[in-house]
């Protein structure tokens, strides 16, 4: 009987406990009391001193037992996030909802951090909290709220284990597209160096091929140094005298293309070979022509008496081209 009595005594303390605190959260004023100071009353209203001052048009800090404070006009309060705090602990805490509390504060997840101040608005500018009265309460109205408390302890550890279940997704992604992004770092770099390469291989090789003409250039340029020293030793050695010199080809209408020494022009049309008067060059004679080079006196024509030469060219265009003209040439033996 007795425990019955004590069970409904506490029952008795716990429903005024409830209406203190409705009456104190709607009437939207404070009663100063004997200790009380403006940061005690913003604390215990969830709000700060510069808006309690504000709200109630103070200049200083100094208040007085049985003032009354304005606390109905403050609509934002601020929420310094706790270790193990979570958006829905939060929201029972003031009575508001989790959405609410996201849409106040931007927030496009249920992620929060310790130390991050959250915006909370309310029609009183109060945390819904319960008063101390409340939180005295005897044995059975704590073990009453055991179940609700584990119940609310589950929760805040399931959506901590979700939030670090976010969080290393986040991590993971993060991670991978750090390495794609190395990845391709890595390529462009590979294919950079690939085309320098191929760049200086190709770079080096026009260098040595150009090297190469060089050489043959100059090889070429000292081998006809060479050769005209030898032309002008023949020469000098030789008998020289000024003629008249014409062109001929054997692909002209009726030719035969045949020396009267017998050479066939058709088939060397790269033969050095002129017509001469035998009486002047012996057939056979090796002469060099200004201008044309060294030659064999290796035919004769009806046109040529004395001083006169007719030089073979393998066109009838560099016959005509060749013209008539007065050379001076060396019969060499």
């Amino acid at each position: 009987m007795k425990k019955f009595i004590f069970t409904l005594g506490t029952t008795a303390i716990l429903s005024a406990g409830f209406v203190g605190a409705a009456s104190a959260s709607t009437s939207g004023t404070y009663h100063v009391e004997k200790g009380d100071t403006l940061w005690k009353v913003a604390q215990k209203h969830s709000v700060s001193v510069d808006e309690l001052k504000d709200a109630n048009n103070l200049t200083s800090n100094i208040i007085y037992p049985n003032q009354e404070l304005n606390v109905a006009t403050i609509k934002e309060m601020t929420h310094k996030v706790q270790q193990g705090n979570t958006l829905w602990s939060i929201s029972q805490q003031y009575g508001v909802t989790v959405d609410q509390i996201k849409e106040w504060n931007g927030l496009k997840s249920d992620l929060i951090y310790p130390g991050e101040q959250l915006k909370i608005q309310s029609p009183n500018g109060q945390a819904q909290q319960s008063s101390p009265s409340v939180a005295q309460a005897a044995p059975e109205a704590q073990q009453a709220q055991a179940p609700a408390e584990q119940t609310q302890e589950e929760q805040q550890q399931a959506q901590a284990e979700q939030t670090q279940e976010e969080q290393q997704q986040a991590q993971a992604e993060q991670t991978q597209e750090e390495q794609q992004q190395a990845q391709a770092e890595q390529a462009q770099k590979e294919q950079q160096q690939a085309q320098a390469e191929q760049a200086q291989k190709e770079q080096q090789q026009a260098q040595a091929e150009q090297a190469q003409k060089e050489q043959q250039q100059a090889q070429a340029e000292q081998a006809q140094k060479q050769q005209q020293p030898a032309e002008s030793s023949q020469q000098a050695s030789g008998k020289s005298m000024t003629v008249e010199a014409t062109a001929y080809t054997a692909n002209c209408a009726g030719c035969s293309g045949t020396t009267a020494t017998g050479v066939d022009l058709k088939a060397n049309p790269n033969q050095k070979v002129i017509a001469v008067d035998p009486s002047v060059i012996p057939l056979g004679s090796k002469v060099y022509v200004e201008g044309y080079g060294e030659a064999v006196a290796a035919d004769t024509g009806g046109a040529i008496k004395g001083n006169r030469i007719d030089v073979f060219v393998p066109s009838e265009g560099d016959a005509q081209q060749f013209g008539r003209k007065s050379v001076k040439i060396t019969v060499m033996n």
